[in-house]
Order: structure tokens, then sequence, then C-alpha cells
């Protein structure tokens, strides 16, 4: 049974969503910061077209990449090293949104519509809505958002104008979460693209005793600075 989450910041348990479609959980409410982060803490998230109510999700089995486990192919490796590119984070969020939300091959429209722009951009100036960038020669060229709550980043979406550009982008983001002892990165749903950098499904329960020691101890958001990273 769908629940309603009109009620203020109120979500059923995740365990009653539906297996067709795979983890719908409620429908209604707002993108208010407030409700989102009670969303994401419990392991539910937002996915709905501009013309439909707002509807929650909690798919079960739950995509996730350990930072650790992080798949880096031959080819991406030389890509990394060659360093004609230049990592930047948090500096063209809505920018990196907007090219998220970009018509893609096979895609009738897109999920990440005005309201979704304008929710995560109120977490972003909170500094717990994140996007990491790729950049070449002056361009914005790839990269990926986010929000980081505790110990874990909930990726929303990725894109490339160039080939491997949303992975170096993504490849960075691990290594990085890897140095602040970030225990995952939730991916949502199976892709062969996630699947080949690493992530691999688990099953809805463990993903929920991730997050519950994983956001234990959650601190305020501040906008993010990588470190350099050699890639080995």
């Amino acid at each position: 049974m769908i629940s309603s989450a009109e009620s203020h910041l109120f979500f059923p348990s995740v365990e009653n969503a539906l297996r067709e479609p795979n983890g719908l959980l409620a429908v209604g409410g707002d993108l208010s910061p407030e409700r989102l982060l009670e969303a994401y803490s419990k392991g539910i998230f937002p996915w709905f077209n501009a013309d439909e109510p707002i509807l929650w999700w909690s798919p079960n089995p739950r995509m996730v990449l350990f930072p650790e486990e992080i798949k880096i192919s031959r080819s991406l490796r030389k890509t990394l090293k060659k360093e004609h590119y230049q990592i930047r984070t948090d500096d063209s969020f809505t920018q990196v949104m907007h090219a998220c939300a970009s018509p893609r091959k096979g895609q009738a429209g897109t999920w990440i519509h005005p309201k979704m722009i304008a929710a995560y951009t109120a977490l972003h100036e909170m500094g717990l809505a994140h996007c990491v960038e790729t950049w070449m020669d002056g361009e914005l060229v790839g990269g990926l958002y986010g929000v980081a709550l505790g110990k874990v980043f909930f990726g929303e979406s990725m894109f490339s104008y160039v080939p491997d550009a949303s992975k170096i982008a993504l490849v960075h983001l691990a290594k990085q979460l890897q140095r602040r002892e970030f225990g995952l990165i939730d991916c949502q749903v199976k892709t062969d693209h996630l699947t080949s950098l690493g992530a691999r499904e688990i099953p809805r329960s463990e993903f929920s005793q991730q997050l519950d020691r994983l956001i234990a101890d959650t601190k305020p958001g501040n906008k993010w600075s990588f470190d350099p990273v050699l890639i080995e």
C-alpha cells in the first residue's frame, strides 16, 4: 500500500515499499530541506516527473559503491594519469544539475526539473548537497552531484560531454571519500555503467543498517574542497 507523505516529515517504514514498481513508498509532501534530509536519513529519495505528484522511493535491492571498491579500468587509469583535466568541487552546482537534466539518448524527458533543481540548490547552500566537476580547457565537461549526510554520499545524477568525464569525477569522489572515512556511496538502482565502476547491489535491510551506523553522527555541512589525489 502506498502511503501519503503529507503529514509533517513522516515517512512509513521502507519495508512497506511496493515490489512493483520496485521501491515506491509514498506520494505527496514537499521538497523542503527538512523533509529531504529526513528522507535521505531513512534511505528514501524523491523521483518523479514534472507533471506528477512527488513520489518517494526505497528500492530493494539497493545499488551502492563502497569507496574502497571503486574499479578503475586500464583505459580509464591511463586517462586519469594524463592530467589534462581539473577537478573542482561545489564551484558550479546549479550548472551541474542543469547539465544532468539535459535530454539523453533514449529518454523522453527528465526528472531533474525546476522543482528538483531549486530543492537541491537549497541543500547545497546549507552545505549538504555537493558536486564534483571535471573541467577541460576552461569548460565544464562532466560531473556529478548528490547529498552528504554523516559518512554517506547519496549520489543523484552524473553527466559527460566528453568520454570518461563523469567517471573521472566519480573516481576522485571515491578516493576523497576514502580519505574522509565515508562508508558508502548510494547509487540507488543498478545500471551497467555503475556496475563497471565497482558498484553492487545489497539488500535494503543491510542498506538501512549501514545508514543507522554511518549517519549517527551528522555534522553541519560545509563547502567541499578536495585534496590532490595521486591515481596509481
